[in-house]
This record gives structure tokens, C-alpha cells and sequence, in this order.
């Protein structure tokens, strides 16, 4: 199956947008996809904000971009948009990072109003980077994100019940593109 790369763009340590992206990684494992989770937030500040794209932490995180099938990415929304963290982590990668590749755009966000934020914040700057196919993207709001007594992930029965064809709509795109093409004759 596709290896997706899940990026969290949150700088939060206790992000309910990182919590989300897992619960999103477990539906894609229980399909057979190898999921890498990454946190943005795990990049040095100073290789992010200077642009090193030479910095060995660019280099590695460039790598798991290439190699990746699939790209899920999610944020925060912080004044109708995606966050600083994940801006800064898009501009040291390639132009072209997400060429050929299928995309998941997520976001959390505190009110409603945000919702467009994934279309119309997110959206162009991953086609901007080339991605191949971006898959329909998902807003969720923080309250229906928590964690359990046991710190497991708790996603609100409606609002899973909303992302699970989201998240079946991307898995369905990956496998579609890992089937080789039949070719008569």
C-alpha cells in the first residue's frame, strides 16, 4: 500500500489538531497504508525561520515529503488561516514537494466561521507546491477533539461519523494510484 506522510503544523504540545491527524493515521493504517506521523513543531526554529535549507532537519523532513504517496496535512486555523508553524515548514521545502501527490488538507479551529479556511487558505498553497490530487479537505472544531481519561483521542460520534468518508475518499485516491494501469494488447 502508499506511504503517507501526516504532518501536524500545530506548535502546540497538546494539540487537539495533532490528536485528530492520529486518529485520522489509525483509520489509514487499519487500511494497510504505512503512515509516518510528523510534528512541525519538532523543527528547529531558527533552520525554519532563517530558510537553512541545508540544515540536516530540512534535508530529513524534505525526505520524508519525497518519499511519501500521500500527504495529510493539518492545522490549526489562527485568524482565518493555516498557522505560522506550517507556513514556515511549506517555504523551506521544494517549489514542487507535493508533485504527484495525493493530498488531505485538515483543519481545527475554535468557531465555525473558520471553516473556508481549509479552501481558501490552504487549498491554493498546496496546489501551488504541485500536488496532484487534493482530496476533499475537512474542518473540525477543537471541542469535538478530546482526550479520554486514558489520553486516547476522542473524536465526537457525529463529527467522526463526518470525517470517516473524508478519510476513505483520500485512502480510495491513494489506492487508485498505486493500481498500475492495464494496458491492452
Amino acid at each position: 500500500m502508499a506511504t503517507v506522510l501526516s504532518v501536524s503544523g500545530s506548535p502546540s504540545a497538546t494539540s487537539r489538531t495533532t490528536r485528530l491527524l492520529r486518529h485520522v493515521d489509525a483509520q489509514l493504517a487499519e487500511r494497510g497504508h504505512h503512515v509516518v506521523p510528523f510534528e512541525a513543531r519538532s523543527l528547529p526554529a531558527h533552520a525554519l525561520l532563517s530558510g537553512d535549507f541545508g540544515h540536516p532537519e530540512i534535508v530529513a523532513v524534505t525526505e520524508l515529503f519525497a518519499q511519501a504517496d500521500g500527504v495529510v496535512i493539518g492545522t490549526p486555523v489562527y485568524k482565518a488561516a493555516y498557522s505560522g508553524l506550517l507556513k514556515a515548514l511549506l517555504d523551506v521545502l521544494p517549489q514542487y514537494a507535493l508533485a504527484g501527490k495525493t493530498v488531505l488538507p485538515l483543519a481545527t479551529g475554535g468557531s465555525p466561521a473558520h471553516v473556508l479556511a481549509v479552501d481558501y487558505a490552504l487549498r491554493p498553497v498546496l496546489s501551488s507546491m504541485g500536488a496532484g490530487h487534493i482530496t476533499q479537505g475537512w474542518f473540525v472544531l477543537d471541542r469535538h477533539v478530546t482526550a479520554g481519561e486514558d489520553g486516547t483521542t476522542l473524536v465526537e460520534r457525529e463529527t467522526d461519523a463526518l470525517l470517516t468518508p473524508v478519510v476513505t475518499g483520500f485512502a480510495d485516491a491513494l489506492e487508485r494510484l498505486s493500481v498500475p494501469a492495464l494496458t491492452c494488447g
